[in-house]
């Protein structure tokens, strides 16, 4: 009986399996990738902020396009955001909407600093809004077949990039301020 009690002792003492770890299969979370705890990835919040900013790009998109069509006269369309039909590079009338999507961009890369808050994940968010884009796009009227598309939203994408990630390392960099007594 007494050596029936010491095992259960034991047992209770290293952990369940007798190997210290209390029946789990291998090391404590925070012990995982060099010592970093695993509690930086949260899906749910990478999810939402990737939704957040495809909806406050289309926001933008939608907004500028009117107020081109105030100050243009340009048609009004869901065309304007998802088919290549009005993009053109060497004409007056292609630079209005080609302006419009680079101004889109430039708010993304403010809404990078709001929304993400850190310059190493701008290119994984810029690059994602495009592919989101770009499947959308696909979805909606086919393969963008003109190459202006392609240049003034792959230009985009760099610049929402490169100031998202300035502007990120601002915010990052400013002074944390303290209570003086």
């Amino acid at each position: 009986m007494m050596a029936g009690r010491r095992n259960v002792s034991t047992n209770a003492a290293s952990g369940a399996n007798g190997n210290g770890t209390n029946g789990s299969a291998g090391p404590k979370r925070s012990q995982r990738r060099g010592g970093r705890a695993s509690s930086n990835f949260n899906p749910r919040l990478i999810f939402s902020q990737i939704v957040a900013i495809q909806c406050f790009h289309y926001l933008m998109l939608g907004v500028v396009f009117q107020i081109n069509h105030a100050m243009f006269g340009t048609s009004i369309t869901i065309d304007r955001i998802f088919t290549d039909k009005y993009l053109n590079v060497w004409t007056w009338q292609g630079w209005i909407d080609n302006s419009a999507i680079i101004f889109s961009y430039l708010f993304g890369a403010l809404l990078l600093a709001i929304v993400v808050e850190k310059s190493k994940k701008c290119l994984d968010f810029s690059v994602t809004l495009f592919m989101i884009h770009l499947i959308s796009c696909v979805w909606y009227a086919g393969v963008p077949k003109n190459f202006d598309w392609y240049m003034v939203h792959i230009g985009g994408t760099i610049v929402m990039t490169l100031l998202g990630e300035y502007l990120c390392s601002l915010k990052e960099l400013s002074d944390i301020p303290l209570l003086e007594f």
